[in-house]
């Protein structure tokens, strides 16, 4: 059988886990009705969002903001991206999304401790990626890279 990441048959993504793990960072805009691929989308969104936020901040010596903005990357890590992976359905490619997003979660937290733009440039090289091959896996979309997504369960 085999599991795709938008959600047709076996998921690598459990759906209360999405919308939990998206409630649980204090994201508020456009969570009512939205998609579990919506929802992951806009996680990815405020991540990006916060990697530039936490480098303008660094660079102009802004300790708080650079601080709060990696914690916010952080959770949208660890307690949005991570936590909405369905290990036991998921199988290999969610325990390697899981392992990236562990490192990225240590990269980000080495960076708001040494102040280390290079870093904070490696978590948006190591996610890009995969917020690109999540966007090209939308419902809608062509059904040609949804089948690259496909995963044996």
């Amino acid at each position: 059988m085999y599991a795709t990441a938008t959600g047709s048959s076996v998921s690598m993504f459990s759906s209360r886990n999405v919308s939990n793990a998206y409630r649980q960072i204090d994201v508020q805009t456009g969570v009512n009705g939205a998609s579990d691929h919506q929802l992951i989308s806009m996680l990815f969104n405020g991540y990006f969002q916060s990697i530039g936020q936490a480098r303008v901040a660094m660079q102009n010596g802004n300790i708080g903001e650079k601080c709060a903005a990696i914690t916010k990357c952080v959770r949208i890590v660890d307690e949005g991206l991570k936590a909405s992976l369905d290990l036991k359905q998921g199988g290999e490619l969610a325990q390697q999304l899981n392992d990236l997003y562990e490192y990225v979660t240590r990269r980000l937290t080495q960076a708001n401790l040494r102040n280390d733009v290079d870093a904070l440039d490696e978590c948006v090289r190591l996610l890009s990626p995969i917020r690109e091959a999540w966007d090209a896996v939308a419902p809608g979309h062509n059904d040609a890279p949804r089948a690259a997504m496909e995963i044996r369960a």
